[in-house]
């Protein structure tokens, strides 16, 4: 059988964010990525994108590029899966653009965790998130002195209502004394779980690697506030490797960044991990294809981490505008024609 052929166009884009996001890694201030049109041979248009975040380890968006230039206007299949393995992004979004979904055999609303902003500023936006239904919030730490934000996470807690629950996500810049000064102190407060405490990049080496990965298996032992997993998820094999290893804690799956979600996701629901799906700060076109995979997971479900729009000021390149619930409906009116032509 001859291999299907499509029509491929890409279109590379630089977004500035309404308001810079601060995180650990510094203040970002614009996305960068890429968008992937794919025209089947009878007439379908189907769309990807390409987001990567190079200091989680995706490739850049200039590698991501490069390979796509070098594809043409015409490719198969057989071209598509020959692309390199670390280009997890790009594979990921040639994926998406030609994956076929069954709708939600439960397509009941899916929670949101709303996303404070770092710092002071959050006691300014919380409030108003509760009012409006919010009862998950995500708070980034690990950006200013530590005292200082472990005196505000009391402030925060202070105002959430009853029942409500906090993530905290350090982005992996805490050592081993400041992790512990954190769950010691998370001990007694509605913290639904911290994310990535520590994480060792791939070019600190694989000895490193494996020592943060010890630090980050023990202190799920030691501590009762849950872990989650974020930035460990990236590289080929780390979903397998994490669960092979039996981690305890949750999974903070952005799929957008992963070469084989579908793949990852059903290893995942075999071994019935907790799984937060979440945002990488992508356009509507990215956001559709995460969104519609996290309604397709069958598993135990976690409010989703999509609170985040909108990111952009340029009309018809956000997606579900933040609500305390999105839709499956809201999902399928994505129109990614729309976003594509935005980017133009």
């Amino acid at each position: 059988m001859a291999p299907v052929e499509y029509l491929f166009a890409h279109r590379r884009y630089c977004l500035p964010f309404r308001s810079p996001v601060r995180t650990a890694h510094g203040l970002w201030t614009e996305r960068e990525g890429i968008l992937l049109r794919m025209t089947a041979g009878n007439g379908t248009v189907r769309f990807g994108e390409v987001s990567p975040i190079p200091w989680f380890g995706t490739e850049t968006v200039d590698e991501a590029e490069k390979v796509c230039r070098a594809l043409g206007e015409k490719v198969n299949d057989a071209r598509l899966q020959a692309v390199p393995e670390n280009l997890g992004c790009l594979r990921g979004a040639l994926a998406a653009a030609r994956l076929n979904l069954d709708p939600p055999t439960n397509p009941a609303p899916r929670q949101i965790a709303a996303l404070l902003p770092a710092g002071k500023a959050a006691l300014e936006l919380i409030e108003t998130r509760v009012d409006a239904g919010f009862r998950i919030f995500k708070w980034k730490v690990g950006v200013a002195d530590t005292a200082m934000e472990l005196g505000l996470l009391d402030d925060v807690c202070s105002r959430l209502p009853d029942g409500a629950k906090l993530r905290l996500d350090a982005n992996g810049k805490w050592d081993r004394r400041t992790a512990e000064r954190w769950l010691e102190r998370c001990a007694e407060r509605p913290v639904e779980f911290v994310e990535q405490p520590c994480f060792a990049e791939a070019a600190q080496g694989t000895v490193q690697q494996r020592k943060v990965e010890d630090l980050l298996m023990g202190l799920t032992e030691d501590y009762p506030t849950p872990l989650a997993l974020d930035e460990s998820l990236v590289g080929q094999g780390d979903v397998a490797r994490w669960i092979n290893a039996g981690w305890p804690g949750f999974y903070v799956v952005k799929t957008a960044l992963l070469a084989d979600p579908t793949t990852a996701l059903a290893a995942l629901e075999k071994a019935k991990a907790k799984v937060v799906f979440s945002s990488a700060l992508e356009t509507a076109i990215g956001a559709r294809a995460a969104l519609r995979l996290a309604f397709a997971w069958s598993g135990e479900p976690h409010a989703l981490g999509f609170g985040v729009w909108p990111l952009f000021d340029l009309p018809g390149v956000n997606g579900p505008a933040t609500a305390p619930f999105v839709r499956w409906e809201d999902v399928q009116r994505i129109e990614e024609a729309t976003t594509w032509n935005a980017c133009n």
